[in-house]
Order: C-alpha cells, then sequence, then structure tokens
C-alpha cells in the first residue's frame, strides 16, 4: 500500500481504490482506473447503488436529453454545448451530487436537509433520491448554459 500526502488529506491507494482520508470521519473512494463511460463506472458498484446512480442518470437524461455523457474529475459527468452541466457521483454513504456553484446557491434553501459545500450536495444513500429536487436543479443548469436564466 503506497501512501503520499496530497493537500490537506491523505490518499492511500488499496488495490484498485483510490482513498482520500481529509479527516476521520470522512472518506472519499475513488477508483485509479479511468472509466470508458458512465456504463462502466455504474457497473463497479453493488446492486443497490447502481440503482441510485441510474435514478439520477435518467433524471438527468430526461431535462437535458440533448446532453452528452462524459466521465471528467473520475465523475459521470453530462455536457451541455460543451460546458459541464452537472456530475454525480458514488461515495460511501452518499451520493454525491455537482450542479456547480450557481445551481447550489439558487437551491440553497432545498438543499438545507442535505450535506452540502459551496458547488456540492451529498444525497444519503439510504434515504430515497430527491430526484425531483435533481430536475429543478438540471432544469436550472440548462438554462444558465442556453441563456435562459
Amino acid at each position: 500500500m503506497s501512501k503520499g500526502l496530497i493537500s490537506l488529506g491523505l490518499f492511500v491507494k488499496e488495490n484498485e481504490r483510490l482513498i482520500f482520508n481529509a479527516n476521520p470521519y470522512i472518506e472519499i473512494i475513488m477508483t485509479t482506473s479511468q472509466f470508458q463511460n458512465i456504463d462502466a463506472y455504474i457497473a463497479t458498484f453493488p446492486k443497490e447503488i447502481r440503482a441510485l446512480l441510474e435514478q439520477v442518470r435518467e433524471t438527468i437524461q430526461n431535462i437535458a436529453p440533448d446532453a452528452k455523457e462524459a466521465i471528467k474529475y473520475a465523475m459521470p459527468t453530462f455536457m451541455l454545448n460543451g460546458k459541464n452541466l452537472v456530475h454525480f457521483a458514488a461515495f460511501k454513504n452518499h451520493i454525491g451530487f455537482y450542479a456547480t456553484p450557481s445551481g447550489h446557491l439558487e437551491f440553497k434553501e432545498a438543499l438545507a436537509p442535505y450535506k452540502s459545500g459551496k458547488g456540492s450536495v451529498q444525497f444519503p444513500i439510504d434515504s430515497p433520491m430527491p430526484l425531483d429536487l435533481i430536475a429543478r436543479m438540471v432544469q436550472f443548469r440548462v438554462d444558465k448554459i442556453m441563456g435562459h436564466g
């Protein structure tokens, strides 16, 4: 097992997983292998997590059918007109959703029940995904990118 100090956290490589531990209560697990597409990313998770990821993916596709799928920052990403629309990813205890800072600022009240940062929110995996909220956030981002908002 190789270790290295990066920024304010510690990355530890175990098998094909890269674990980032910024503090003892938060553990972020990402794969070190580059995924070719979102299907390959989702396939690496247990059935229950795959179902949640597919729900998020389908919600995004329904709101933004012209968006293109990609992998950026080792996460599933949707691109619209060459710009990042949203990203999402599975972690140990939550699904992370990233609608850029503007998308999160716009929905500050709706996101209040969830742990969130400037451009991220954590939806717990032991609760139903707030697909209506995700849909509204994606629509907001589509409007921003298309110049309607």
